[in-house]
């Protein structure tokens, strides 16, 4: 491909280190598809014949067979698009030599890339779409069930079960919108660009672009030829996607301990101990918490990289093709597991229900002073010193004596006898975006509509 210039060949250490087939063969349905547009475009210019653009097309056409059956394996190329040339050299001769006029690797490279990408943003969209299906449809079954809401690790109010899967089902809408914010800038061709200066054949990009399915053209070959944003975008994306399913999976692993009992995994989605028989392990939270570090490297991996490097491209771009692969394939692994588990876990209503402490009803007295006339602030410190009193008697909150309760506030007695059940307190809540029954089926609605809709842009 660039051999002309030197005398010698590379050595074989730079070879090793030079090779990027060992990555980038999975672009060969994307270099092709790319190339066979290509074709167009030149014949279109006047460089090819229309018989020659036939040639070209079919050539390219049986390469594709070739590769589908493993022809990459093994191969010695130097890169996908060197490969995918020689192969189209032994199926037309020596036409396959017009193939590559007024394009560079620089251009192909971006352009194959940026086509794999949609394709990925697409999988891990409908992936995650699944999941936030998943929890909607256990929230959905989870309305009545009540269990104690947590903050800093501690009971702090009464919630509703399918609450606390809601409140995992929001981010990943935020996910798949930020997916489609990646994919639209991703649509950006930059075929055509050439090197870095543009095309010296008067190809017509427009065309290009409907042909390959882009949005847009890009606006500068400089900055289009190693632009890699797209892929930052995409890694970000993925990175807090993990994020988000490791805050799931360490609120599940908890609920999954022998302490709580909340919920119990199927046994299809558990593992065992080695060594205790006793065991159910819930490895597949544990690995997607795992995994988010792993996700969160290969986005910092890739931002260390591009800092560096001036406009237009560098060989160090090709560090991108393995991040980007690796945070996809993994989050593409991760999201069906987690998926399942959610699906087919069980919950233990009981034990969210025996877990209720009367002391997480503090707000509740505290409310209900304020609407007997005292301020909050000072209704906060009253049912302090109330909690403080149940602690000292050994007693839970709901059965402090009212003399006692009186005592520290004339109201506290006829507050302590209003409080009614959990579901009330919960009930309580009837903001917008509460953990009320209104507001909890508002947001099943919502979301159900959500996750069958394409993402928005």
């Amino acid at each position: 491909m660039w051999g002309g210039r030197f005398a010698l060949g590379p050595s074989e250490a730079l070879d090793a280190l030079n090779r990027s087939l060992p990555v980038d063969h999975r672009l060969w349905p994307q270099d092709v598809f790319a190339s066979k547009a290509w074709v167009h475009a030149l014949c279109r210019a006047g460089v090819v014949t229309s018989a020659e653009e036939s040639q070209l097309l079919a050539g390219l056409d049986r390469v594709a067979d070739k590769l589908a059956d493993g022809a990459a394996v093994g191969a010695p190329d130097e890169d996908v698009h060197t490969l995918v040339e020689r192969l189209l050299y032994a199926e037309v001769g020596a036409v396959a030599g017009k193939l590559h006029t007024g394009r560079s690797r620089n251009d192909q490279v971006a352009t194959d890339l940026r086509l794999w990408t949609l394709g990925a943003i697409d999988e891990l969209d409908g992936a995650v779409a699944a999941l936030g299906r998943a929890l909607v449809a256990k929230a959905k079954d989870g309305r009545d069930a009540i269990l104690p809401g947590y903050t800093h690790g501690q009971r702090a109010q009464p919630v509703r079960w399918a609450y606390v899967l809601l409140a995992h089902a929001w981010p990943l809408v935020r996910d798949r919108q930020r997916l489609a914010d990646a994919r639209r800038r991703t649509a950006e061709l930059p075929l055509g660009s050439g090197a870095l200066a543009g095309s010296g054949f008067p190809v017509d990009r427009v065309l290009l672009k409907e042909a390959l399915g882009f949005r847009a053209i890009s606006a500068n070959a400089l900055d289009a030829t190693g632009d890699r944003d797209f892929v930052a975008d995409v890694l970000f994306t993925i990175a807090l996607t993990g994020a988000h399913l490791s805050r799931l999976g360490a609120e599940l692993i908890t609920y999954a301990s022998g302490e709580f009992g909340f919920v119990t995994l199927a046994d299809n989605f558990s593992t065992g101990s080695s060594l205790m028989p006793q065991k159910r392990n819930p490895d597949v939270f544990e690995l997607a918490r795992g995994k988010a570090g792993r996700l969160l490297g290969d986005c910092v991996a890739l931002l260390t990289t591009l800092k560096g490097i001036p406009a237009g491209y560098q060989k160090d771009l090709q560090e991108d093709k393995a991040l980007l692969f690796d945070a996809c394939d993994t989050l593409a692994t991760v999201l069906p597991a987690v998926t399942g588990a959610i699906e087919t876990l069980t919950v233990n209503v009981d034990r969210m229900a025996a877990a209720l402490d009367p002391a997480m009803r503090a707000t509740d007295l505290a409310d209900l002073l304020v609407e007997a006339g005292v301020p909050f602030r000072e209704s906060h410190g009253l049912i302090g010193r109330l909690v403080r009193a149940a602690e000292e008697a050994g007693v839970t909150l709901d059965k402090v004596p009212a003399k006692v309760a009186t005592d520290i506030h004339p109201a506290l007695g006829p507050a302590l006898a209003q409080l009614g059940t959990w579901e009330q307190s919960v009930e309580s809540r009837a903001t917008p975006g509460g953990a009320s029954r209104a507001s909890v089926e508002a947001q099943i609605e919502e979301l159900r509509r959500l996750f069958q809709a394409a993402a928005s842009v």
